[in-house]
């Protein structure tokens, strides 16, 4: 089975428009991002999300981080993703495992322990779990679960869980603390005047939260 990755950065250009999908995931490679997420929820053509896909990916490649595909098992299918992530709102994980194939990595999504119960028992190989303290990224976004619930999730679930919704370098130790396999960012990375040094700034955090655990 595929490594489930620790550090995601996820791709915004609504939020920003300095810097494209193709060019957050080289800047997040470079930093030492694990994998990226292209999120894109704007009412795209499928030829166009195909063909950002197909860019962060082979600004992906290089580096040894993986992309992952938000959302849509269709574009992740066209241009030949290794992951996808999918939301409540997404198709269900055994629709997407007959169009994808076994070997893809699917993650999927929950806002409470209720929900990430009923996801880990659905055929996903992780679960994105938030937002833990907000999010800037979403209009209507789910309630903030806090650590609390992150680590009730993390201690019943299955599944590797990466935490995500405004974390910083400075709360990724006490995210790790309550039990996360990893994390997700975006605000942190994609508003930063420098991504990549952002980027480094996390991944360094995460890494020594990882060898301050017990063995």
């Amino acid at each position: 089975m595929t490594t489930i990755p620790r550090l995601h950065v996820i791709t915004d250009t609504t939020l920003q428009e300095r810097h494209t999908h193709a060019v957050l995931a080289v800047l997040a490679a470079q930093g030492g991002a694990d994998a990226v997420q292209l999120r894109e929820k704007r009412a795209w053509p499928a030829r166009l999300l195909i063909e950002a896909a197909r860019d962060a990916l082979a600004a992906c490649q290089p580096h040894g981080t993986m992309l992952v595909v938000d959302d849509r098992a269709d574009v992740a299918r066209a241009m030949g993703a290794p992951a996808i992530h999918l939301g409540r709102d997404d198709i269900d994980v055994e629709t997407a495992r007959a169009i994808l194939g076994p070997d893809v990595m699917i993650g999927g999504t929950a806002n409470s322990y209720e929900e990430a119960a009923r996801v880990w028992a659905s055929g996903v190989d992780y679960l994105g779990v938030g937002p833990i303290y907000g999010t800037q990224s979403k209009a209507n976004p789910a309630p903030d679960m806090g650590l609390e619930t992150l680590a009730r999730i993390c201690a019943d679930s299955p599944l590797p869980i990466i935490a995500i919704g405004s974390i910083t370098p400075e709360r990724i130790t006490e995210v790790m603390d309550a039990g996360a396999h990893g994390v997700a960012v975006l605000s942190t990375v994609v508003l930063a005047d420098d991504p990549t040094a952002a980027t480094a700034r996390c991944r360094e955090a995460l890494d020594a939260a990882l060898r301050s655990r017990p063995a």
